[in-house]
């Protein structure tokens, strides 16, 4: 019964009888927020300056970018206005602050590559070490291996099958 609800309802029977008309189909805006006309009256281009490639050479409307330099680097013990992300009140941001920033993933300054690589062999090298004295002083098997009457031939399945070691094999 359900099977049949779900064939009568198909999206293609429901999509003509829905419908919107094709004034509404495009937007449910109103005017004055959609129209070019409107909007170039209310927000005129002029506030905005022209610049040249030369008055301009970041092409960010003549924003004075600071210093690119992480938050992270900045003096924390200064007298900062807001104390977490080291910056004063009315001081600009720069325009990659996502990356500067003090939430952005912090930057590993301890140790150079070369000490960190040189660190990473002595580790290696005292790995294998501890391994290959282990391997020196590990000691032998501590028993000899069990041997069975008959080699346990008829348990192991009879004439032909691997057989377990019995007395007299050689030594492993």
């Amino acid at each position: 019964m359900l099977s049949r609800r779900i064939a009568r309802a198909s999206p293609f029977r429901l999509g003509a009888a829905s419908r919107l008309p094709i004034v509404q189909h495009r937007t449910f805006m109103p005017e004055q927020m959609v129209s070019r006309k409107i909007l170039e009256e209310k927000y005129p281009d002029s506030d905005y300056p022209k610049l040249t490639d030369a008055e301009d050479p970041e092409m960010n409307g003549g924003y004075v970018n600071p210093p690119r330099i992480k938050r992270q680097f900045r003096d924390p013990h200064a007298d900062w206005w807001d104390k977490q992300e080291r910056r004063n009140f009315g001081e600009p941001v720069h325009e990659d602050h996502d990356i500067l920033g003090m939430f952005s993933p912090y930057e590993y300054t301890w140790v150079s590559p070369g000490k960190g690589a040189l660190q990473f062999g002595a580790f290696v090298l005292t790995f294998l070490g501890v391994c290959y004295m282990v391997k020196l002083s590990y000691p032998d098997r501590a028993s000899y291996p069990r041997e069975f009457e008959g080699g346990l031939e008829k348990e192991l399945g009879g004439k032909g099958a691997i057989r377990a070691r019995m007395e007299g094999d050689p030594d492993p």
